[in-house]
């Protein structure tokens, strides 16, 4: 007879809080310790801005979403 387990969660799941305000996370980490975090898709972007963080990207990570095959 197989019993199923509990799945794993993890610890630090008891501290952080049930809703993250994910605008406010990033623009904490940008003025704290500018970190960038920018969605290639943002509307909020002109079409030469999302270029060139598409750009960047696939250069420092590779191609995003593309499988070679």
């Amino acid at each position: 007879m197989k019993t199923l387990t509990p799945p794993y969660r993890c610890a630090l799941a008891r501290v952080q809080p049930e809703t993250v305000d994910l605008d406010a996370m990033k623009q904490r980490g940008w003025r704290d310790q500018r970190i960038l975090v920018v969605d290639a898709t943002d509307e909020r972007l002109d079409f030469v801005e999302r270029e060139i963080v598409r750009r960047i990207g696939e250069r420092l990570y590779g191609l995003g979403g593309k499988r070679r095959g």
